[in-house]
């Protein structure tokens, strides 16, 4: 189970402290706020990141940034929370 203390920002999982980057740590949130929803990665870009990004960069930026948030919390759970939803984008699931 994901515990999440936004004040301090800082994220436990099963009492560990993960080290999460800020980029990794606001992901998160937005995952959480947004539990069992599909996110597509124009949605993450817009929340992310300027909207003069390049496209193509943007989505090497999200496919990085989550894929390291991904190892993370499956390294300390042995579950994978983040779901790719092929083609579309992610959605944050504890099953």
């Amino acid at each position: 189970q994901i515990k999440i203390l936004p004040d301090l920002r800082q994220v436990f999982i099963e009492d560990r402290l993960l080290n999460l980057t800020p980029k990794e740590f606001n992901l998160l949130m937005y995952f959480t706020a947004n539990k069992n929803r599909v996110i597509t990665k124009e949605s993450i870009i817009d929340h992310f990141w300027d909207s003069d990004f390049e496209q193509s960069a943007s989505y090497d930026l999200i496919y990085t940034h989550i894929k390291n948030l991904r190892h993370k919390l499956l390294d300390s759970s042995g579950i994978d929370y983040i779901k790719t939803i092929y083609g579309i984008g992610y959605k944050l699931s504890e099953n």
